[in-house]
């Protein structure tokens, strides 16, 4: 008879442990005012701890409270709704709690073979965030880890495209157009597919003409290794939208890749106000959107879309000989390993299936709205401060503001207090703009829980 290590044991011990995690779960996903977090070093954290990786193990009890007290804490909690640095996300409680239902399931999302029924749902989400986009029939996408596996998985797509044109362009270095404001994962992964970027120099937003501009200066030599241009759809820096019309003119008539990073502003392909801002996407040859961002999706959960999913395959499908000996046409269909870097893959996308399924989209749709909202009262209130400015409009649900006569020391001072006193996650960051840099306070607005009453609260802060 076979027996069960200790490993897999199911005794009381283990009910009890389940009980308290689903506690610990519960408790979290109902507080309405969560702790912040605070920043606490290795070393801090380990005079607290201590080792908990030992030869005989100190407990699930142990560990989970362990984790409760100490650990989390010092872990910033990404959706409280006073979190406005970086790109926040704000996961829906029933994205959050199918997420348990994806880990528990234990499927291997890369093939259908074996993840069939997981791959179907995700693709029915899919299918909603394709057609957000206006792309024309037969495109399609797969989920990823985030906008960084989502934008290296559509510039090697490119690069490949471009190689199996003409039989020189596999022995030259590929280089790829974009500009100052684009992700920084843009540069990280053109050095993973050893290409060169060139930047066109503005961090507002990037026109044709700035590329035609930028083109013209460029040397032929130069101009024949160019296969990509990258626009972006929404900066995560003040959510600026390039001109994706004149940009896929200009990919059209240099025959290039025309590649949209939408990881953080593609969630408002949704939202009616600002759909108009996005005319061009349809044009694209490929697109990334994080659900992750503005989709309400738990970590890590990204996407990459293509207009022809054929090319994805070509480049990225991996043939094994043990798979071959599976010829039950049941056992056939999409392969999300088939069109992006990843083979090991958990299904992702089925918190924003399931989520999805539950709300439908028009809850969706509100709650991006309510973003872009948020930042335009947002903009409003900083407008009636004297001590107050904006940057710039707001760009979707990012707001650009100065605090008049304060220095780059004294907003980082500030960020720290607001984070010591378990009050608000609020950063500054650098623009430029007639060729001087500053910092400057910056609000992002993912979560629709944020309220007025909080924004008023942080602008206080700044007094």
């Amino acid at each position: 008879m076979a027996t069960r290590t200790a490993l897999n044991n199911i005794d009381l011990d283990t009910v009890e442990m389940t009980l308290d995690i689903m506690k610990y779960v519960i408790n979290r996903i109902t507080a309405t005012d969560p702790f912040l977090g605070e920043i606490q070093s290795e070393e801090e954290l380990f005079n607290l701890v201590g080792e908990t990786i030992t030869e005989e193990g100190i407990g699930g009890e142990i560990a989970l409270d362990k984790w409760k007290n100490i650990l989390s804490k010092a872990c910033t909690t990404i959706d409280h709704p006073r979190h406005l640095a970086f790109v926040p996300a704000a996961p829906s409680r029933a994205a959050v709690l199918f997420d348990l239902v994806v880990s528990a399931s234990c499927i291997h999302g890369a093939y259908w073979l074996e993840g069939a029924g997981g791959i179907f749902a995700e693709n029915q989400a899919m299918k909603w965030l394709v057609s957000l986009t206006g792309l024309p029939e037969g495109a399609f996408g797969v989920f990823t880890s985030g906008g960084t596996a989502a934008n290296l998985s559509a510039i090697v797509t490119a690069r490949e495209a471009w190689r199996s044109n003409k039989l020189e362009n596999q022995t030259k270095k590929g280089m790829i157009l974009t500009s100052v404001g684009a992700h920084s994962s843009i540069k990280a992964m053109a050095k993973v597919t050893d290409a060169e970027v060139i930047l066109v120099e503005t961090e507002e937003q990037m026109t044709q003409q700035e590329l035609e501009q930028k083109w013209a200066e460029l040397p032929s030599e130069i101009k024949e290794r160019i296969f990509a241009v990258v626009a972006t759809g929404g900066t995560t820096n003040a959510g600026i939208i390039d001109d994706l019309k004149g940009v896929a003119k200009f990919c059209q008539e240099k025959k290039l890749w025309f590649h949209v990073d939408a990881a953080y502003g593609g969630g408002a392909l949704a939202a009616d106000s600002v759909r108009h801002l996005f005319n061009g996407i349809e044009e694209a040859d490929s697109i990334t959107i994080d659900p992750h961002k503005w989709l309400f999706s738990p970590y890590d959960c990204g996407a990459v879309i293509y207009k022809k999913p054929e090319l994805a395959r070509e480049a990225h499908a991996q043939h094994a000989s043990y798979l071959k000996i599976f010829d039950d046409p049941r056992a056939q269909g999409f392969n999300p390993s088939d069109y992006q870097i990843q083979l090991t893959r958990r299904v992702r996308g089925l918190p924003l299936w399931y989520s999805l399924a539950m709300h439908g989209t028009q809850v969706y749709k509100n709650a991006i709205e309510r973003g872009i909202e948020l930042a335009q009262i947002a903009a409003k209130k900083i407008e009636q401060r004297e001590n107050l400015e904006l940057v710039r409009e707001p760009g979707l649900s990012c707001v650009l503001f100065r605090r008049k006569g304060w220095s780059a020391e004294e907003y980082k001072l500030w960020t720290y207090e607001n984070i010591r006193k378990n009050f608000a996650f609020v950063t500054p960051t650098q623009w430029q703009s007639n060729g001087k840099t500053e910092s400057v306070a910056r609000f992002c607005f993912i979560n629709p829980d944020t309220t007025e009453s909080d924004i008023d609260k942080i602008l206080d802060s700044m007094e």
